[in-house]
This record gives structure tokens, sequence and C-alpha cells, in this order.
């Protein structure tokens, strides 16, 4: 086993690498970089940055080593000397290989560097981000996998009958609902819209929560996530739900079942430890693919609708307004993450089922 994690971790650095290669090569093709934004915004053609609180290009303009200097050219044109001093700021006076070669040598020595239009580092951008992530991925991933594991357990054991039926008949239809319409709706009717008021309409917690008790900080933060953990977990139970169902009635029917039943093992007994360890092996190889997309990737619209400030809108605004560092460093971190994941999900595997010997699998 030792060794086949030391070939998994080798088998990070190559993917990694290639990751970057291939979305820095994207980039170099997308027109409207971060020079062309900032002289929009200088010429009076919009502001890109408007979705930054707290923040845009006048921040960058004004900044120690910045371009404020510059902001009283005209509106129409600007001298080459001053677009060659933005290229010069940004890098963009080297060749894009020596560019990436420069960020991946920093990214190695943990340098993410900073936000071209915070002036706040990439990592403090991230961390301040991260307990609205955290809590959408950990708990929406968490409830979708306690509700979905017994369900299906009790669906296989019960195939056919109207229990079955009804449930499969619920689950699908709630797989159906797109996540951002059952948070309309969810809003509507518990968030004051036009029914109750029952839940707060944004935020992860009160504007006097450092003011309450262990307790009341406790109670806020449950009170203020349980829509959005509710809209962003709606379409997990579906395919959950019925990859244990169906990886159940799979082992029920093999012949090693049908032998414990007949020296006389409860159903119980027969179902958790004999059943289990099999059938959840198909279920836990896609708990990294589920845990990572909702806590990286599956928030944009939830944390809009109900205005959380997390992962997904730093992302999207950081893509819009071609935030250089932001986007490859978030992007490098996050795939780093999602190899490592990927690799702790063999390890459950044989956890769960020790019979699994993966040295004698090739990589």
């Amino acid at each position: 086993m030792g060794a086949y994690i030391l070939r998994r971790l080798a088998l990070i650095i190559p993917t990694l690498i290639g990751i970057m290669i291939i979305n820095f090569t994207l980039v170099q093709f997308v027109p409207g970089g971060p020079i062309d934004q900032i002289i929009a915004r200088m010429e009076g053609q919009g502001d890109v940055f408007g979705g930054f609180a707290g923040s845009g290009s006048d921040a960058l303009l004004d900044a120690p080593g910045g371009f404020g200097g510059q902001s009283n050219v005209g509106a129409h044109g600007l001298p080459p000397e001053f677009i060659a001093q933005l290229e010069r700021q940004f890098g963009f006076d080297k060749p894009p290989l020596e560019r990436f070669l420069d960020m991946m040598w920093n990214y190695i020595r943990l340098d993410f560097g900073q936000s071209y239009f915070r002036s706040v580092s990439v990592v403090d951008l991230v961390l301040e981000k991260m307990p609205v992530s955290i809590t959408l991925g950990l708990w929406s991933t968490l409830i979708a996998y306690l509700v979905s594991i017994p369900l299906g357990i009790r669906k296989a054991v019960r195939d056919g009958t109207r229990f079955d039926t009804w449930t499969s008949g619920t689950i699908i239809a709630a797989y159906a609902i797109p996540g951002f319409l059952f948070a309309i709706l969810l809003l509507v009717l518990f968030a004051g819209g036009s029914y109750w008021r029952i839940f707060p309409l944004r935020g992860l917690t009160s504007d006097n929560w450092q003011d309450l008790t262990l307790m009341g900080k406790i109670l806020d933060y449950l009170w203020h996530i349980t829509l959005p953990v509710l809209a962003s977990t709606i379409s997990a139970f579906a395919t959950l739900t019925l990859l244990t169902k169906n990886s159940f009635l799979d082992e029920i029917k093999k012949q090693y079942v049908i032998t414990a039943r007949a020296k006389g093992l409860t159903e119980r007994r027969v179902l958790y430890r004999h059943v289990f360890r099999n059938a959840m092996l198909i279920v836990i190889a896609g708990f990294p693919a589920v845990f990572v997309s909702v806590f990286f990737g599956g928030s944009l619209i939830i944390e809009t609708i109900f205005s959380l400030d997390g992962l997904g809108r730093l992302g999207f605004e950081a893509a819009v307004a071609r935030d250089y560092p932001v986007v490859f460093g978030t992007l490098f971190v996050f795939s780093l993450i999602g190899l490592v994941v990927g690799i702790l999900s063999d390890l459950m595997y044989v956890w769960i089922d020790p019979r699994i010997d993966f040295e004698t699998r090739e990589t």
C-alpha cells in the first residue's frame, strides 16, 4: 500500500502542472485582460470591478507603486509610456513561458501573490471567503450522505413496495428542481418574501453575533445556514439514494448473502456486517467528487441568492475582472486538494474492505 500511495503522490505533480498549463494557455487567447480592463475604465467605458465590494480599480490606481500619478490622462487615448508601465506592473512585458515559469516557481514556494485589484494577498482572500464554502460544502455533503445512505438501504430491503415507489418519486422530483429555483422558493416562503419571515435573508451570522452566548452563537449560525444548505443539498439526494439502493440490491442477490442467511444470521447482521462493506464501495468512490464540487464550485448561484460572500463568488468575480493571481492561485490550491482527496478515497476503500490490495493494481 505504501508503494501505491507514493506512486499516486508522484503523479500529482505532472497532473497539477498539466492543469495549470492548459488553463494558462487558454487565458492567453481570452480578450480583455487586466490592462484592457483598466484602460476601458479610465476611458469612461464602464467599471468591470463594481462587483468587488469596497474595492475596484481605484484601489490599484491609488496604491503605492500603482498608477495614481496617471489618473489625469485624457479620456480619449492613453500614452504608450503609461501602457508600458501597466504591462511592467502586471508582468506582461515578459514572454508567456517566462511568466508561467515564474508563477509556478512562486506557487511551489507557497507564494500566491496579491490580487490585482484589491491589494490583498490571495491567501488572505481565500481565508476570508472560506467559512461560507466550508458551511455549504460540509453541511450539504454530510446531510446528503446521512439521509441518502439509510434511505437507500431501506429502499433496497423493501424493493418494489409502496414505500420504495413513493420515496423514488419524491427524490426524483427533488432532483428535477433546479437548486436556484428551490432557493428562490425558500426565500419567498420562509425569508419574508411573501409569506413567513422565519429565517434571515442574508449572511452567516447576525449583526450582534459577537454579543451572544456560545449557545446563542451556535443557534444563530444554524438559523442562518438552514435555507442555503437545503437549497444546495436538494439535488444530491436522488443520485446517492439510488446509487446506494442499486449497490445493495446487487450485493443482496449474491451467493454469500444467501449462505449467511442460511446459517441463521439476523437480517440486520447480514446487511450491516457483510453487505454494507461491499455495497458502500461504489458510494464512497463518489465522495471526493461530491465534496469537492459542492465545496469549491457548486455554490455560486446559492451564494448570490442568499448574499453569501464565498469562494464561488470570489472565483466568478476574479474571472470576470481578469484578476489572474486569484484565478490561478485558487485553481492551483483547489486542484491540489482535489488530487489529494482522490488518494484519501482510496485509503477509505482499504479501511472499509481490507481485502482490497492496491499494490497489485497498475496506476
